[in-house]
């Protein structure tokens, strides 16, 4: 199906997202759609499936002019969406989440789980899934949801496919996997609009390219005819300096220890260090039991055996609140059930782990409040009209900006971020980078969890890789290379 979308308007108010947009989508392609954060790409194709309706504009399917009235219609013409932010029913089972609203049913009007479980594990086979399809959907991992939404979307039948950030929370094996149902949709004609901020992904799977910047079309071409500069400097709008900004860290005492962690099914016997004015790297597969770790550190998972030490001190966590008090900060993977509370403002978001620096008698001074989030707003540069903003009408990587701001705000001692740059555009990602070597400087110890390789490699001072919950090495700076790391987190052999 050929997609065109000519001269789209939109407004949400006084706010002008789109002006005067226009892409084209041909039969059989892959499509990037790349932008800064807010630059629109994902209100675009939200007006393409409906959900949004345009100001103005003309949108064309095969030439026929074409408006969708919600997503539900626009699927069942053969355009699905998967959205960056998940759309999963977590109490509901994995095989019930794959066929809500699209159920079969038998002759007697029964529900045909016998085809259903046929249907699921045809394409489960497809992208190499190993989830019990009888598992309730919010105890998988977020990656693990992502392609429980990428396996949904497939089961459509589509003709053309929008992936917004498809990857971001997937492992390497798990995207190489992607990739391979993608150049096989390819071949079968599906068009796919790939909306993504890895150039890595970008210029290996995509045929053609279209920038938007501040809710305009910059520029479209053919991936061979444009260069990873190129696109960069025509998101931003200027030059883009190295990726990741130089480091001279000078790491002073450690800060956390822990000896011998363990949490039954989970993680063994771990034991690792961080000091002041160091950035720890965190890699390993899905399941490798990173994120468990780091919940567990923090006091989110209960009980846990091993030690923990902070300052040199031995400390027992049992709380998220216990280990604020302590200088501990966690920016979460998943922003949107964890690190938001969406309905309430960005001030609230922002200020609310610092609320009783505002309030020293038990009143909030709104004055030292406002000031200390607009601030921050500032520092991170959050794009959005004011303050008291819901979180829920920001673009995905503003929300991520609003989770950093909140726990630089609390000054902590040692910062946790896990997956800190997902879903966050190329020029947003050098400024969260170059705040970590800020933080590093005034003496904060960074543990930076990742899936991406190249984030990994680029500002980490050393690297702990994990495997089905054990560390399985350590590796200096100047002696990590991707290999290596893949090398450890898939328990394969080092060549000699």
């Amino acid at each position: 199906m050929q997609i065109s979308m000519h001269d789209i308007h939109k407004a949400f108010g006084s706010n002008k997202v789109l002006e005067g947009v226009n892409i084209e989508i041909k039969d059989g392609e892959v499509h990037a759609l790349m932008g800064e954060n807010g630059a629109g790409k994902s209100t675009l194709m939200n007006i393409l499936t409906g959900l949004h309706k345009k100001d103005s504009g003309t949108i064309l399917a095969d030439g026929k002019e074409t408006v969708f009235d919600n997503p539900k219609q626009a699927e069942e013409n053969g355009v699905a969406f998967i959205h960056q932010e998940l759309n999963i029913w977590p109490d509901l089972t994995v095989l019930e989440n794959l066929f809500i609203n699209k159920e079969p049913v038998t002759h007697f009007g029964l529900l045909n789980t016998r085809k259903m479980k046929a249907v699921a594990n045809e394409q489960f086979k497809k992208l190499a899934i190993s989830i019990p399809l009888h598992q309730e959907a919010g105890k998988c991992s977020v990656g693990q949801q992502q392609m429980i939404e990428i396996a949904k979307a497939l089961m459509t039948d589509a003709k053309v496919i929008i992936m917004d950030e498809p990857t971001a929370a997937l492992t390497e094996r798990e995207i190489q996997t992607l990739f391979q149902v993608i150049q096989s949709l390819k071949d079968q004609g599906v068009s796919i609009v790939y909306i993504s901020h890895r150039m890595e992904e970008i210029f290996t799977i995509c045929d053609s390219i279209t920038v938007m910047r501040d809710g305009k079309t910059v520029d479209t071409k053919s991936i061979p005819d444009t260069s990873f500069d190129e696109v960069v400097r025509k998101m931003v709008g200027r030059e883009l300096t190295d990726r990741f900004p130089e480091r001279s860290p000078n790491p002073g005492d450690t800060m956390l220890e822990v000896k011998g962690l363990s949490r039954k099914g989970a993680f063994q016997d771990i034991s690792f260090s961080v000091r002041s004015g160091e950035i720890v790297g965190v890699s390993g597969l899905m399941g490798a039991g990173r994120t468990e770790i780091m919940r567990t550190i923090f006091g989110l998972d209960g009980k846990y055996g091993g030690e923990i030490h902070l300052n040199g001190k031995p400390v027992t966590i049992k709380s998220p609140h216990q280990a604020v008090s302590l200088g501990l900060g966690f920016i979460t993977e998943d922003r949107k059930e964890e690190g938001l509370v969406l309905d309430f403002s960005l001030k609230d978001n922002i200020a609310l782990p610092s609320l009783y620096s505002f309030a020293p008698k038990g009143l909030i001074n709104e004055k030292s409040e406002q000031d200390f989030v607009e601030l921050l707003i500032k520092r991170l540069t959050i794009k959005t009209e004011s303050a008291s903003t819901s979180a829920k009408n920001l673009s995905g990587g503003n929300q991520q900006k609003v989770v950093i701001a909140k726990w630089i705000g609390i000054g902590p001692k040692v910062l946790i971020l896990d997956e800190p740059t997902r879903g966050v555009d190329v020029g947003a990602k050098r400024e969260i980078y170059q705040l970590m070597n800020e933080l590093t400087d005034r003496g904060v110890a960074i543990i930076m969890v990742s899936s991406e390789l190249p984030e990994v490699l680029g500002m980490s001072d050393r690297i702990l890789v994990f495997r089905e919950g054990k560390l399985t090495g350590e590796v200096s700076k100047e002696e990590a290379t991707q290999e290596k790391i893949m090398t450890l987190a898939t328990g394969g052999q080092e060549d000699e």
